[in-house]
C-alpha cells in the first residue's frame, strides 16, 4: 500500500471515529424516535409572556422512568420565571433586586422538575404531576406526554422581540439525550371543548432531543443468554458483558446482605447494587427455544432483574427475528409489531399487562417476568440450524443488549462431532414414538 493510499485510509478512519457519537443517536429500529419539547405562548403579559410547555415522547419503546425527566435551558437575555404551574425549578437563585413580588426563579440556567402526584389542584396543569415519568409512544400514547405552564418576565412582549431560550438539556432520568436548537414553527392550533371553534398559540417553537446509548453509558445495561430443547448446553451472557466496575460492590444472592432491611432503597445518584454474576448486568434476557410442532414452534422469554435498588415500571422488550412476522399467540405479555420500514416485518415489542406484570421488581425471588410466544413456521425459511432460531437484536427499555458470540449458540445435535447427546435424543424420540402407537 502506497503512502497516499495509507494517508487516505487514515483520514477515513478518523472521519468515522468523529462521526461515531452522532451516528449512535440514530436507532435503525426506531428511526423517527425523539422527544419534542414544544413551547406555546398563550398570552402576553406586561413584561413578557405565559407559555405552555409540552414534552412529547415519540420514541416507540424508550420511556422515562422514575425519578423522571430533568429539563434545563439558558435564557437569551435577563429573563426570570415569575411563576410555574405543574412543575418547579430546583433553585430560586438570587432575586434580591426585586421588591414586592419575588420571581419563582432568577437563574439564567434554570433546571425544571415535574411535580410528584398529589400536589394541590391549583398547582396542577394538564398532563403534569407524574414525577417526571413519561411512557413510550408505542406502549401508552396517552401517558407519553408531560406538560407545565411558565410565566416569563423581563422578556419580549411580541413575536419580534421574544428571544428563544438556548442550550436545552434533558435528562431522562440519566444522560443520553442531546437537544438541538429551538426553532420557530407554525403556531399550534387548539379546538375548544365543543369542537366548534379553533384558537391558536401566539407563537410556537420546538426543541428536538434524540437519545444515544453511546452517550448514556460506555457499557451495555443488559445481556442475553440462550438455550434450546435440542441441546443441553446453555449459552450464558458474555463475561463482564456490562463491565465489571461493580464487581467489588456486589451482593451474593444467598448472603445475609441480600435479605437485610432497606436493601431495596434507591440512592439519590441512582447507583446500582447488583447481584454478583459473571456478566454483572442489571438485566438479563433469556431466550429459550422450547418446543417444535409440525406447523409452529414455541419460545420462552424470561427477563431477570439483578439490581437490588431499582424496579422497572412500564418496562419494554424489543426483539428482532425474521419469524416475528408470523406471531400467532403471546402468553402473559402484550405484543406489538414494530414496522419502521413497511416492507420488513421482523421486529416486535413486548411489554407487561397493566396491573399484572408491567412492574419488574428488584433483584430477588420476584425480580423476573416471563412469557411464551407461539410462532407459525415459514416452510421456505424455517430452520434450527446455525442459530437461526435466536434473535438478531434485543433491546430492554430502549437500550441494546449484548448478545453472546454466534459460535457459542446452541447447535443441533446432529451437527455435533460425535456428541452422545444426539444419540440420547434420538433414542428418546424413538421411545416416545413407540409409546404413542
Amino acid at each position: 500500500m502506497g503512502f497516499l493510499e495509507m494517508k487516505s485510509m487514515c483520514g477515513l478512519v478518523v472521519l468515522f471515529l468523529v462521526m461515531l457519537p452522532n451516528a449512535a443517536a440514530y436507532d435503525p429500529l426506531d428511526p423517527t424516535g425523539n422527544i419534542t419539547i414544544k413551547w406555546d405562548i398563550v398570552s402576553w403579559t406586561a413584561d413578557g409572556y405565559v407559555a405552555a410547555v409540552t414534552m412529547s415522547n415519540f420514541q416507540m419503546y424508550r420511556s422515562i422512568m422514575s425519578p423522571g425527566w430533568t429539563l434545563g435551558w439558558q435564557w437569551a437575555k435577563k429573563e426570570v420565571i415569575w411563576s410555574m404551574v405543574g412543575a418547579q425549578t430546583t433553585e430560586q437563585g438570587d432575586c434580591s433586586k426585586f421588591k414586592g413580588n419575588v420571581p419563582h426563579c432568577c437563574l439564567r440556567n434554570p433546571i425544571v422538575l415535574d411535580f410528584l402526584p398529589g400536589v394541590p389542584y391549583n398547582q396542577q396543569f394538564s398532563n403534569c404531576c407524574k414525577g417526571g415519568v413519561v411512557s413510550a409512544w408505542g406502549q401508552d400514547p396517552t401517558g407519553s406526554v408531560s406538560a407545565f405552564q411558565v410565566s416569563v418576565g423581563l422578556a419580549g412582549t411580541s413575536n419580534k422581540t421574544v428571544k428563544l431560550p438556548t442550550n436545552f438539556t434533558l435528562l431522562g432520568p440519566g444522560p443520553g439525550y442531546t437537544c438541538g436548537p429551538a426553532k420557530v414553527v407554525p403556531s399550534t392550533v387548539y379546538l375548544t371543548p365543543d369542537h366548534r371553534r379553533k384558537t391558536q398559540a401566539l407563537m410556537t417553537w420546538n426543541v428536538t432531543c434524540t437519545y444515544s446509548q453511546f452517550l448514556a453509558s460506555r457499557n451495555p445495561s443488559c445481556c442475553v443468554s440462550f438455550s434450546s430443547f435440542y441441546n443441553q448446553t446453555i449459552t450464558p451472557c458474555p463475561k463482564c458483558a456490562c463491565g465489571c466496575q461493580n464487581k467489588n460492590n456486589c451482593v451474593m444472592s444467598d448472603s445475609k446482605q441480600a435479605h437485610r432491611k432497606g436493601i431495596n432503597t434507591p440512592r439519590k445518584d441512582n447507583a446500582p447494587l447488583l447481584q454478583c454474576t459473571h456478566h454483572m448486568c442489571p438485566i438479563r434476557v433469556h431466550w429459550h427455544v422450547k418446543l417444535n410442532y409440525k406447523d409452529y414452534w414455541r419460545v420462552k422469554i424470561a427477563v431477570t432483574n439483578f439490581n437490588y435498588r431499582m424496579n422497572y415500571t412500564q418496562w419494554t422488550l424489543v426483539a428482532q427475528h425474521p419469524n416475528l412476522n408470523a406471531v400467532t399467540q403471546v402468553f402473559s405479555f402484550v405484543y406489538k409489531p414494530l414496522v419502521p420500514y413497511e416492507s420488513i416485518n421482523d421486529t416486535g415489542m413486548f411489554y407487561g399487562m397493566k396491573y399484572y406484570n408491567d412492574l419488574l421488581m428488584e433483584a430477588g425471588p420476584l425480580g423476573n417476568v416471563q412469557s411464551e410466544v407461539l410462532l407459525k413456521k415459514n416452510k421456505d425459511t424455517f430452520t434450527f440450524k446455525q442459530g437461526w432460531a435466536f434473535p438478531r437484536k434485543v433491546y430492554f427499555n430502549g437500550d441494546e443488549c449484548l448478545l453472546p458470540p454466534p459460535d457459542t449458540y446452541p447447535y443441533l445435535p446432529n451437527s455435533a462431532h460425535g456428541s452422545p447427546i444426539s444419540i440420547l435424543t434420538m433414542a428418546f424420540s424413538v421411545l416416545v414414538f413407540m409409546l404413542t402407537i
